[in-house]
């Protein structure tokens, strides 16, 4: 991307009527975001959608002198920016109609790998959403995805620091300019942050962090994952509107429930009952539904303990499978008197070492 073309990609960003579906027609229909604006007001007006008010004002001066500025800041503050028409913007969003055309990141993102999730949640999170949050993210870690949120209080710090402590790529997607950070407590966690993964955000130096400017981040976090993940959520709140926004972009969308009388598990609970997510129990079911598969190692004879050490959970499980044939994750859970999220991430690790293999209907038997 040139500079020529960027100050035209802020200019349209800045126009108060060109949202990101117009602006992709107009740079679809002219050739490129400086094309717009060598054309004639009365051609731009014939492209189908647009119109005169959404045209109204866009060649004001005060346009460009804004995109001049925030220029200036994104050259003295080193910032990246990713124009959707490019191959390092986020390959799934680019999929979204309303996925915005130009984003600015920091950090060391690498989007070269292809498994994306989004987590999100209430801000209050409850020990039960902690645990299954840390013990989740621990039990993916060896298929190695990106974990995106919004680096928000709750669900959301603790989803990105469960994916620092494991070792994977984290991105916080953020409602205001990269000027700040909000909250301002979680400046803390921007290093590790930055060192594995980084931020990504559409707004300017000059936006802050506003209510509505969450509500628009959001369909962001829905559109870079594959699949969305509610770990916990009220009767209402910002993760709801991003699991819609995920069904609406025909994404994956998974909710962990939670009991009927517990206050933030009422929205799982909805999403699950009205069949807008997928019952979300252990990373068994995320492999299951995206179709996931982890990466076989040679050498999968148990017997020869040179070759494969068990730890004392592994070598429960793998006796009952040895003993009793192939089971369902719920039956080796209660059978062998494990919790279910351990026996998920122990599968997982068993699986990677080669002596269990899963089996469809969500079977697993010894190898």
């Amino acid at each position: 991307m040139t500079e020529n073309e960027l100050i035209a990609l802020l200019r349209l960003q800045h126009a108060p009527h060109i949202g990101d579906v117009t602006a992709k027609k107009l740079i679809s229909n002219c050739g490129g975001p400086e094309a717009i604006f060598d054309e004639k007001y009365s051609n731009l007006q014939k492209v189908d959608g647009v119109g005169v008010f959404k045209l109204k004002g866009i060649f004001d001066r005060e346009h460009l002198e804004a995109a001049e500025r925030e220029l200036q800041f994104i050259r003295k503050n080193e910032i990246s920016c990713c124009y959707f028409m490019e191959s390092d913007f986020p390959d799934y969003l680019k999929h979204c109609i309303d996925g915005p055309i130009l984003m600015f990141k920091r950090g060391n993102i690498d989007l070269s790998q292809k498994r994306i999730i989004s987590i999100v949640g209430t801000r209050q999170i409850t020990s039960y959403g902690m645990a299954f949050c840390e013990e989740f993210v621990e039990a993916i870690a060896p298929l190695d995805p990106i974990i995106v949120s919004g680096f928000a209080y709750g669900v959301d710090i603790y989803a990105q620091r469960a994916a620092v402590k494991n070792g994977l790529q984290t991105i916080g997607c953020l409602a205001h300019g990269l000027n700040q950070i909000y909250p301002k407590v979680h400046q803390k966690y921007m290093p590790d942050i930055e060192k594995n993964g980084g931020f990504f955000t559409e707004f300017w130096s000059t936006s802050n962090p506003d209510r509505e400017n969450f509500l628009k981040r959001n369909r962001i976090i829905a559109g870079m994952g594959e699949a969305t993940i509610v770990i916990e959520s009220a009767e209402k709140g910002g993760s709801l509107v991003t699991a819609d926004i995920a069904n609406s972009y025909s994404r994956e969308v998974f909710a962990v429930p939670g009991r009927a009388q517990d206050k933030y598990s009422l929205g799982c609970n909805n999403l699950i009952k009205q069949q807008k997510a997928h019952l979300l129990t252990s990373a068994a079911d995320l492999l299951y539904h995206l179709g996931w598969e982890v990466e076989k190692k040679e050498s999968p004879i148990v017997q020869k303990q040179l070759f494969v050490e068990l730890d004392e959970t592994e070598k429960s499980i793998y006796s009952y499978l040895q003993k009793d044939g192939k089971q369902l994750l719920d039956v080796i859970s209660l059978e062998c008197r494990i919790p279910v999220f351990k026996v998920s991430s122990t599968l997982l690790n068993m699986e990677m070492k080669g002596v269990i293999r899963p089996l469809p209907g969500k079977l697993f038997e010894a190898i």
